[in-house]
């Protein structure tokens, strides 16, 4: 079935993690083949709830001393609540649950100057706005506030006035994936989670298997067969018990979800559980404080999964609700690639969901994601921004990569170089002025991916 074998022996250090590698698998890393199947069971003296193995099943609120101001869980179809302080996944519809929280109490908490005088910190910094409530939960590996890169020559170049870029790639394992992931552990380690398991297509995987093991928590990522190599030796050297998998993202999707009532393993992917987007959503509160509190005209966003754009979506409704920013927002475009674009498809076809991809290839694996279960979120954004889905080819993204590299000397990596093909491409076809300041989100640093010969 492709799913690790457990059993009374994982008490300890289950086979696969760091120090403990057995026959057929090298430095934590498995072939789908290479892994028993079995009827497995966890049997550790641990409460297990759900199917979720825990230190303690609940965290205890009454011992918070982060000031939060968390409130609820709430379905994003339905508006069902749901109690905070209880480990979820997915609400009763299936869909994925947004946190939310009290923002007249954090208006009167907090200031702007609030946040510019924590200097230290990064995300963490915008304590009032996310879940973790005791400090001791707080799983960190040196977050910073990721810069806005101006380019100025091409935007010159191109007649625009103003373009900058987002460099995600400066954050711990190299990627904006940090910022997710981070929250999830973190609130993993609240609840007392000790085994996660998430596909990826490589980012994730690695900033998953970094902070869980900061935070002493087993790991298991599965990864296409195909994931940069780079990537997988990563993930392997944290701790993590890596399986590839002969298909795509979804596909190891399906091995998580197998897997989930016989490991014990809390599914942390993409929008299955509530905290990864409260992590992403700090990019929005980054990029307001960053200008001034005025938001940019347009955001040109790499969409695979679209946790990022659904975020900053939400960030950007909480900073008005508590009296941050106006009622103005950017407009939001959904950058996809050519070889795998859903979101695009539904968006041209007015539809509310996307349909599966097949056949989904190309150069920007991190965008390489054929179904999202936050389609109908990352539709609505773009929608009620009144921005647009874009896909671009594997030609334009590696004609794009190298001109900002040439250029203006910033290493993009594929996805962030599909977001400079998308804006010459709607800067071409008018849908993006020459007047208005675009963001690009850089979402990873370009040294993660084979480069070109030199």
């Amino acid at each position: 079935m492709g799913v690790p074998e457990s059993g009374p022996s994982d008490k300890g250090k289950i086979a696969g993690r760091a120090g403990a590698a057995p026959e057929k698998r090298t430095r934590g890393i498995e072939t789908e083949s290479a892994i028993a199947s079995g009827p497995g069971t966890l049997a550790i003296g641990s409460a297990a709830v759900a199917g979720v193995l825990l230190f303690c099943g609940r965290h205890n609120a009454a011992v918070s001393e982060i000031p939060t101001f968390t409130t609820h869980l709430e379905c994003s179809a339905t508006g069902k609540r749901y109690p905070p302080d209880m480990l979820h996944g997915l609400s009763e519809a299936g869909k994925p649950l947004l946190v939310r929280y009290d923002l007249e109490g954090v208006a009167r908490a907090v200031t702007r100057e609030t946040f510019a005088t924590r200097r230290d910190g990064g995300f963490w910094r915008y304590r009032e706005l996310l879940p973790v409530r005791k400090s001791a939960d707080v799983v960190s590996l040196g977050e910073v506030v990721t810069p806005l890169v101006a380019l100025d020559v091409i935007a010159k170049r191109h007649g625009a006035r103003r373009l900058l870029v987002k460099d995600e790639g400066r954050l711990p394992t190299g990627s904006f994936k940090a910022r997710g992931l981070a929250l999830a552990v973190a609130m993993g380690k609240a609840f007392g989670v000790r085994r996660m398991a998430m596909p990826t297509n490589g980012n994730a995987g690695a900033a998953l298997a970094a902070y869980a093991a900061r935070a002493g928590i087993e790991t298991f990522v599965f990864c296409p067969t195909d994931t940069p190599e780079i990537n997988v030796r990563e993930i392997a050297l944290a701790g993590a018990r890596v399986t590839r998998v002969d298909g795509l993202i979804n596909d190891c999707g399906r091995h998580v979800a197998e897997g989930r009532e016989r490991m014990g393993w809390f599914d942390v992917s993409t929008l299955k559980e509530p905290y990864r987007i409260e992590g992403k959503k700090t990019m929005g509160y980054e990029l307001a404080e960053q200008l001034e509190w005025k938001l940019p005209d347009i955001i040109l966003y790499p969409t695979g999964g679209g946790t990022g754009l659904i975020g900053m979506w939400k960030a950007f409704d909480e900073l008005e609700a508590i009296g941050f920013i106006d009622s103005r927002r950017p407009r939001m475009v959904a950058v996809q690639a050519a070889g795998c674009a859903p979101i695009v498809r539904a968006w041209e076809r007015g539809h509310d969901h996307a349909e599966p991809w097949t056949d989904a290839h190309t150069c920007a694996a991190g965008i390489r994601v054929p179904a999202a279960i936050g389609d109908f979120l990352v539709l609505d954004a773009v929608r009620k921004s009144r921005g647009f889905a874009i896909a671009v080819d594997d030609t334009a993204i590696t004609r794009a990569l190298a001109e900002v590299a040439l250029v203006e000397g910033l290493l993009l990596c594929p996805e962030g170089a599909a977001t400079h093909a998308a804006w010459l491409a709607a800067l071409a076809d008018g849908r993006i002025g020459a007047d208005e300041t675009a963001v690009l989100f850089n979402c990873a640093s370009g040294l993660k991916y084979p480069l070109p010969p030199a």
